[in-house]
């Protein structure tokens, strides 16, 4: 689905006075391959230069130097860009700046409509978007009476709707409170497992990796750790240097288990948690 190979992006830094003082590399050699029907997590701190790759990815950014194939297609070549688009979809961080309409389904036959998809399928690819976020309830609904997790399935409903194999999502949780992440979180997740999307997460919250089949991390423009959800929550000590918290829970269960106490070194939720000391205690967990 997307291949990078020593991909580079540069950019020139200027000083107040507009001269260049410099030039920043925000990519820096990054390959990897991201495989149709897969769930990805690129991880990491601000300005690790996460986001800069996922607009490659979308082709809203055209590399330095290095290939990104997106499709089996050149991402770099003008020709290309509309076909990207149309199969990798960009859900971005505020939903307000992604949603232009008066009333919900409006917003979501935005893209179809634009596409030249005729009417009765783009009400039809509408009302099988919105059912998927769990939105379809909501469809004549003004999106100003909405929450900001509600926006956000409207966003992805949005993309949706257009049929991508891929959706590409920038931060997409940064400006939603506990229960919107949740619900965020949920539905890509669900996109992914029941409906074989491509999905590419762009995030720092450690706690949305859980259900990625590769993560990523990346710091200074590069690659610097690879590998399951469980491998990464595993090296702790090296996620701190990058800047990145752990999960409370991640913590508690390798002590637990440096401890003698479990025999899991890695458990990323508090319900599997649970499951995993009360087989060790041989206690029921309704008490």
């Amino acid at each position: 689905m997307v291949k990078a190979d020593n991909l580079v992006f540069e950019y020139i830094l200027r000083d107040e006075e507009g001269n260049v003082s410099g030039i920043n590399k925000a990519l820096d050699e990054v390959t990897l391959d991201i495989h149709p029907g897969q769930f990805i997590a690129i991880l990491g701190h601000n300005g690790c230069g996460k986001s800069t790759f996922a607009r490659h990815i979308n082709a809203l950014l055209a590399p330095t130097s290095g290939t990104i194939y997106v499709d089996n297609k050149d991402a770099s070549k003008a020709e290309n860009i509309l076909d990207i688009r149309q199969v990798a979809g960009m859900v971005f961080q505020n939903p307000d700046n992604q949603i232009i309409g008066s009333v919900v389904e409006e917003d979501v036959a935005f893209g179809p409509e634009n596409m030249g998809v005729n009417v009765d399928e783009m009400w039809e690819r509408v009302l099988d978007s919105l059912s998927k976020v769990g939105m379809q309830a909501y469809r004549k609904s003004s999106p100003n009476k909405l929450s900001g997790g509600q926006k956000q399935r409207v966003a992805i409903a949005g993309t949706l709707a257009m049929k991508p194999k891929c959706i590409v999502l920038d931060e997409p949780t940064a400006m939603l409170d506990p229960i919107g992440r949740s619900e965020v979180i949920d539905v890509i997740t669900k996109l992914n497992k029941q409906e074989n999307v491509t999905i590419i997460l762009i995030t720092h919250y450690l706690e949305e990796i859980e259900n990625a089949d590769v993560v990523f991390v990346m710091s200074e423009g590069k690659i610097v750790m690879q590998g399951t959800p469980g491998q990464i929550f595993a090296r702790q000590d090296e996620l701190r240097e990058y800047k990145l918290e752990v999960p409370q829970t991640a913590i508690l269960s390798k002590m637990l288990y440096d401890g003698g106490v479990i025999n899991r070194k890695t458990v990323m939720n508090t319900e599997e948690l649970v499951e995993v000391i009360a087989k060790a205690f041989e206690i029921k967990q309704d008490i």
